[in-house]
């Protein structure tokens, strides 16, 4: 299969055949309305067939063009893309990707057992492009992945911070890439954390698409307002990501985010004075005024 990466442009694809007895299509019927596969769904089907020995199978898959006779009956084109003479295809514009390619549509026949004759043809998807047929990540999938939990910095790092003075917290919004399979497909998955909530243990919170600076040009950042002999902090990161399944040059975002997690040592809120003092407070041995 192409790739689908660049401009649009506009190719010819065709269109599903109304409803009708002259058709045959098969499929999902709901309120007396006909529903057709997913491309891709149809594709697994037709993958899944072709694994079954010939003599034995009970279902033959073909993708070949939807064709509209001069009478106004629709009928199934050959698999070169071709329609019977005085039959034209249906279809319209549609827009595939520079690099992609028509998909037509899938054609299914049946028998009940192996002993007997195929049924009709029947049309069970409406085609589309290339990229249509590709395995999709899906949301549930993406947050199955190991992502790691988020960095999680302080400053000051010293096992206590102050009363009323800000406490600085940063993260690492460096993307990471996983590799996994779909179906038996290899896929390549880019996340980035693009959302982080600070808990600061205290009944406040700050949720920000900064991940930080250090002092002094810190932007995210929390002053504690009473003193505390053992706070944490937790912070929370929302990744979203973006995959390309191996062969394909395109990359398709996912539809859904992750969350992971990590929580900060424990530390000491302390609330202390200041006043003068005769000599430094550094100097050897300690003045005993400090």
């Amino acid at each position: 299969m192409s790739g689908v990466l660049g401009a649009f442009v506009l190719a010819a694809a065709l269109l599903a055949a109304p409803v009708g007895d002259d058709l045959g299509t098969a499929g999902t019927a709901g309120k007396g309305q006909f529903e057709l596969f997913a491309a891709r769904e149809a594709e697994r089907a037709a993958a899944a067939a072709r694994r079954v020995p010939p003599e034995l199978q009970l279902a033959q898959y073909e993708r070949a063009p939807l064709c509209r006779e001069a009478a106004g009956l629709w009928t199934r084109g050959s698999v070169d893309g071709s329609c019977p003479e005085l039959a034209n295809r249906a279809g319209a514009l549609r827009e595939c990707e520079e690099g992609d390619e028509i998909v037509l549509p899938m054609w299914r026949q049946v028998r009940a057992t192996p002993a007997d004759a195929w049924g009709p043809w029947q049309q069970i998807d409406s085609g589309g492009c290339g990229v249509d047929l590709l395995p999709e990540l899906t949301e549930a999938d993406f947050r199955r992945l190991p992502l790691p939990a988020p960095t999680l910095t302080l400053q000051p790092d010293r096992g206590w911070v102050l009363v009323n003075i800000e406490t600085i917290v940063r993260t690492d919004p460096t993307p990471i890439t996983l590799r996994t399979d779909l179906l038996g497909i290899g896929i390549t998955v880019e996340a980035t954390p693009t959302l982080w909530t600070y808990d600061f243990g205290d009944g406040h919170t700050l949720t920000t698409r900064s991940p930080g600076h250090p002092y002094p040009d810190h932007d995210t950042f929390h002053e504690y307002e009473k003193p505390d002999p053992a706070r944490t902090i937790t912070l929370t990161a929302q990744w979203t990501g973006r995959y390309q399944v191996d062969g394909s040059p395109v990359w398709r975002d996912v539809d859904g985010v992750a969350l992971t997690t990590t929580t900060s040592a424990p530390f000491r809120v302390e609330e202390r004075t200041s006043r003068l003092v005769d000599r430094l407070c550094t100097d050897r041995p300690k003045p005993p005024d400090c």
